[in-house]
């Protein structure tokens, strides 16, 4: 099968939502990766990278819009950016590919970077039950902080921010603590979480996610891993496929060793 658009009516104000979907054919229901595309685009830019690992995996994939970028030249801006309309088109396109495919249930993974791994956290913390676990890559994790952040980092971010939430932390401090996923992490607590993060990431700083898995911690969830690499603003899909691999049960256990 190659990989297609679906279109899923919203569960909250029925509009049809786009993803799109890869199924690998066969019989026996197949894992699913629900991949979150990143801060500035749509449904089409992580088609590349995870495409290819589904394939070989033999996983389904799952590439929703959730409203699309969270940009100031985004129409649907204001139904963007974590809001539960958003969140719901991740969970409605799941359960509409559950209901249609044959998806192994008990092995649905959640995956993002940046923005994608900012809506990875917030539909798992709307859904926990729903995911096997998820895997960040230099998450946006706390909105409050990357706006404070923002004189700093490599790309001003701020327009945007403030467009799709409606105003300043000042303004509307709500809704940064309410599309905020560092400050529901209790959500979390059963839910395996890894965490990965450059330590010379300029768009994010790799601070926020040693703080977030912190607070995962402390939340009491004892399945949270936490990665700071010597690299930047990026991730790397295979490792992500080779866990998800082993929670499926699809990979051996490593070799123990003694001494």
């Amino acid at each position: 099968m190659d990989i297609r658009e679906i279109l899923i009516a919203s569960s909250i104000d029925g509009t049809l939502q786009p993803s799109l979907f890869f199924h690998p054919g066969t019989d026996r229901p197949a894992p699913l990766v629900v991949g979150l595309h990143t801060w500035s685009y749509d449904r089409f830019n992580q088609e590349k990278n995870y495409l290819p690992l589904c394939r070989q995996y033999g996983f389904a994939l799952l590439l929703p819009e959730f409203r699309g970028p969270n940009l100031r030249s985004n129409p649907r801006k204001l139904e963007a950016c974590g809001t539960l309309l958003a969140r719901r088109d991740v969970i409605d396109a799941v359960g509409y590919v559950c209901e249609n495919f044959a998806i192994d249930r008990g092995n649905i993974f959640l995956l993002g970077c940046s923005g994608g791994g900012h809506m990875a956290l917030l539909a798992a913390e709307t859904a926990p039950k729903l995911f096997r676990a998820v895997e960040v890559w230099c998450p946006v994790s706390d909105l409050v902080k990357w706006h404070e952040f923002q004189p700093q980092c490599q790309q001003d971010y701020s327009p945007h921010i403030e467009a799709c939430l409606g105003g300043t932390p000042e303004e509307v401090p709500e809704e940064y603590v309410k599309r905020s996923p560092a400050r529901h992490v209790e959500a979390l607590k059963d839910l395996p979480v890894s965490i990965h993060h450059g330590r010379h990431d300029p768009v994010v700083p790799f601070s926020h996610s040693a703080e977030l898995a912190k607070k995962l911690e402390a939340a009491g969830n004892p399945r949270v891993y936490i990665d700071i690499f010597d690299g930047g603003h990026e991730q790397l899909p295979h490792h992500s496929f080779e866990w998800f691999s082993k929670l499926a049960g699809k990979k051996k256990n490593a070799v123990r060793i003694t001494g």
